[in-house]
């Protein structure tokens, strides 16, 4: 029987990492490891990383402007939207399977959130409450007629993009804009931390990390399996301290052009809810059996099946938490419209995420990928958009350049999983 294999775990992974006395691999051992690794087709999100730190560097040197504080924070609430959208598409495409309509199922998540809380006078948390059931009842529903019915989920998602637009129409009277007053609502993509609350984050999240590493490592060598060596687990604690710090202290300057009438300083509301969304998805992935079950139907569905794992459900799931996080996507792109249009959720907005989980790793064959790749993706799109748009480019540049760079990147995939079979 066929076994399923699992995202960065090829069957043929290289040379384990060799162990000294205590079961702890030297730090030399493991990057020879992580170097096979790469040699034998398991990029991983390399490319994204590489690609993120060349296109930043190029925009800062042609234009200094890009590495300032209020364009850096511009980066991070521009790209979210799509990050959120991207990461629920990134449960789907662990499965070989795509969704057409996230973009859509995003607006008209929108649609009923401002509805709701112009027209209807509902409190913040019931409308968005509302808003995220919506888009877990649309995952649903396309969820049963791919894994139930049988209906090829290109067909059954592109139906439900032509539809969505239709539904969106008629949610908003035919092409009514729809002002959002509500200030918990605003606040999400338009509202910032304290200077002291974005420190406390940061070291709550560093501490979390380290935490999780030790703790992780500690399991490992129980189990009587290699262990990371304490100076690469302090090299990761350490470089995420240091990144997050300068992060930090950059969104922490003042940002505003009249600080007499409005302070513009600190980390964006909208940066702390694409952590916690990351950090749920990677724990639902990597430590839980239903994260495992994904990556095993994706890697091979009648495998999976034979060995017991409930296919049909997980398809059904997955096609739920993508919509859901769709939802999310609407509510981040009304907040930073300050209204929902026909145009919320449309235009190029399924475009960038399908590309943010593409760019940054994710296969679209299906069984590899994780959360952070929508993330990694995702600032590059953000990255290319933003900085192509300091350099006076029109609009269909940027689609030109962001669609090659999707080539790029899903010819990297498609070359790089050959090279994992050869091998």
């Amino acid at each position: 029987m066929t076994t399923a294999v699992a995202p960065g775990k090829p069957e043929n992974s290289g040379t384990p990492p060799k162990r000294d006395a205590t079961g702890t691999a030297s730090l030399r051992s493991v990057a020879r490891t992580y170097a096979e690794r790469v040699r034998g087709g398991e990029l991983g999100a390399l490319p994204a990383v590489l690609g993120l730190v060349v296109l930043c560097l190029f925009f800062a040197v042609l234009r200094p402007v890009f590495l300032s504080e209020l364009n850096f924070a511009n980066l991070l609430t521009q790209g979210a939207g799509s990050i959120a959208i991207a990461m629920g598409l990134v449960f789907v495409l662990l499965l070989g399977e795509i969704d057409l309509s996230a973009g859509y199922a995003s607006g008209v998540c929108a649609a009923v959130l401002a509805i709701l809380l112009t027209d209807h006078g509902w409190p913040w948390y019931g409308a968005a409450g509302a808003a995220i059931l919506t888009g877990t009842v649309i995952g649903l529903v396309l969820g049963v007629l791919v894994a139930k019915v049988g209906i090829p989920s290109f067909v059954v998602t592109l139906a439900a993009f032509l539809g969505f637009q239709g539904i969106v129409l008629m949610l908003l009277k035919e092409g009514t804009n729809i002002s959002i007053q509500d200030k918990t609502i605003l606040a999400i993509a338009n509202s910032n931390l304290s200077p002291a609350l974005g420190w406390t984050l940061l070291a709550v999240c560093v501490a979390a990390y380290a935490a999780v590493q030790l703790r992780q490592n500690r399991n490992r060598g129980r189990r009587g399996l290699a262990t990371a060596p304490r100076s690469l687990i302090a090299f990761r604690v350490g470089g995420l301290a240091v990144l997050g710090a300068v992060a930090v202290h950059l969104l922490n300057q003042e940002r505003s052009r009249n600080v007499i009438v409005d302070s513009l300083k600190g980390v964006p509301i909208v940066v702390p809810v694409i952590v916690v969304l990351l950090v749920a998805g990677t724990f639902v992935l990597q430590r839980t059996s239903f994260g495992l079950h994904i990556y095993a139907v994706g890697g091979n569905a009648e495998a999976a099946r034979r060995a017991g794992i409930n296919v049909a459900a997980i398809r059904v799931s997955a096609f739920v938490i993508c919509s859901a996080l769709a939802a999310v996507g609407g509510i981040i792109a009304a907040s930073r419209g300050n209204s929902v249009d026909p145009n919320t959720g449309g235009s190029n907005v399924l475009l960038l995420a399908v590309g943010a989980a593409v760019i940054g790793g994710t296969s679209l064959f299906g069984g590899r990928g994780r959360v952070v790749d929508a993330v990694l993706g995702g600032m590059v799109v953000a990255v290319i958009q933003n900085g192509m748009g300091l350099m006076g480019y029109s609009s269909g540049v940027k689609y030109a350049v962001t669609g090659s760079v999707l080539l790029v990147a899903a010819g990297v995939d498609a070359l790089s999983r050959r090279r994992a079979a050869q091998r």
